[in-house]
């Protein structure tokens, strides 16, 4: 016999008042059906939960140790619908989060502020990786958004810009690029040796970068994935690098930083990115948050 949500709030009522009487007016019925769903519960439990007489009410050994469960199981019944509401209506869930490295240091940590101030209930689970692999995982269903670099497939993806920076050149400290006091040109730049972006790892930059400057091929010193990689080696004096502002965030010793001259003033670009008809409702919510401005530019 299965026991319901009615026996048990009965059990409970009748549990703390320890008098019939006094549990039934609390639950606003009439005594007699009030006893009869004790009994019911009883039978259901297969153990005598209270000992009663004419004069008294008790909770036996195996009615103390059923209350404490009794109690959590009405509160698990009463919260039930409300969890479900706000995971419907997005308030309470998880969204599946991908993030390049290079955003880690730029929006991601705000973008993490934001949907934790208005959006506590939901839980943004991180996952660090490139655009490509992004996409693929969108397409999967294993991340839900992704922080990612375009382009993207319009029919397949819905994208909205969530940050544009400049790009700088990273030099070893004390470089005479650091004297000029102004934007740094193609012509600046013509005898340096560079690091440089791979195409197939790093294929954004790769291409911002040969689009925004003449590189000249002889001068590659290093091709290399990471800007965090390419940093490093800048300080190490393996040549100089072109990154996002907010890599100067970094902060790596023995790298300065002077603004690169574009025809764009700030052209790297970052996209939210969701797939088409994408269901979590809390994505819905993280992006309606987003759109009301309080993540950063």
């Amino acid at each position: 016999m299965a026991m319901t949500l009615e026996q048990l709030r009965g059990f409970v009522a009748v549990a703390e008042e320890l008098h019939f009487g006094r549990a039934a007016e609390r639950l606003r019925m009439t005594q007699p059906p009030l006893s009869r769903q004790v009994q019911k519960l009883e039978r259901a439990v297969g153990a005598q939960l209270l000992a009663r007489d004419n004069r008294r009410v008790e909770l036996t050994a195996a009615g103390a140790a059923f209350l404490p469960e009794a109690r959590r199981l009405l509160a698990l019944a009463d919260s039930a619908p409300v969890t479900a509401r706000r995971v419907s209506s997005g308030a309470r869930g998880v969204v599946h989060l991908g993030f390049t490295a290079a955003a880690a240091y730029g929006p991601l940590g705000a973008l993490l502020n934001t949907v934790g101030r208005e959006l506590p209930e939901v839980h943004l689970d991180l996952h660090e990786t490139v655009t490509s692999a992004q996409l693929d995982a969108l397409r999967h269903g294993e991340l839900d958004l992704g922080l990612a670099r375009p382009p993207f497939d319009a029919e397949e993806f819905d994208a909205r810009c969530l940050h544009r920076e400049q790009m700088l050149v990273a030099v070893p400290t004390g470089h005479r690029l650091t004297a000029l006091g102004r934007p740094v040109g193609a012509r600046d730049l013509a005898d340096e040796p560079v690091l440089m972006y791979s195409p197939t790892e790093a294929r954004y930059f790769y291409d911002l970068v040969v689009s925004s400057v003449p590189v000249v091929h002889g001068n590659v010193v290093h091709t290399v994935g990471q800007v965090l990689t390419m940093l490093w080696l800048v300080a190490a004096g393996r040549g100089l690098a072109f990154v996002p502002a907010s890599a100067a965030r970094l902060g790596v010793p023995g790298v300065e930083h002077v603004p690169l001259a574009t025809a764009e003033p700030e052209p790297v670009e970052l996209h939210l990115l969701w797939r088409r008809g994408a269901r979590n409702p809390a994505l819905r919510r993280v992006l309606e948050v987003l759109e009301e401005g309080s993540a950063p530019r």
